[in-house]
């Protein structure tokens, strides 16, 4: 379980659950170091950011819950590298994804899905490409 001092607003339980019944614990080190790496970099810094509270849909995914989802064959979230999150509705959702826009939190994807039904955010510990992209 991660529990270290440089989180504060997110706990290890928001990082891994899933709605599908699925088992869904990273099996791998690398998997908890990547999750501690995107809430240190991405997660943390946008919550400081919005000042409110953000719920994050989904993070970490093992396979079966990537299958489940129909998530991307290689989502970033199978690694530990990705969340989705929301701030209630697409108006507040828009507000959020522009404050990050305009800010210097560092990303490797910010996504728009689906007229801002939900934010993707995700961090890359080889190079960010801070792609901004919108999904319908």
């Amino acid at each position: 379980m991660i529990d270290i001092k440089n989180i504060e607003y997110f706990s290890y339980k928001e990082l891994i659950k899933t709605d599908t019944g699925l088992k869904n614990d990273p099996d791998r080190w690398i998997i908890i170091l990547n999750l501690l790496i995107l809430t240190i970099n991405c997660l943390d810094p946008i919550r400081r950011l919005y000042k409110k509270p953000i719920k994050i849909n989904s993070a970490y995914r093992s396979e079966a819950v990537n299958n489940a989802v129909k998530g991307a064959k290689k989502s970033q979230h199978m690694y530990g590298q990705a969340a989705d999150i929301t701030v209630g509705n697409p108006v507040k959702n828009k507000i959020l994804f522009d404050l990050i826009v305009d800010s210097d939190v560092d990303f490797d994807q910010l996504i728009d899905e689906k007229d801002y039904q939900w934010l993707h955010i995700s961090y890359s510990n080889i190079k960010n490409r801070h792609q901004i992209l919108h999904l319908k």
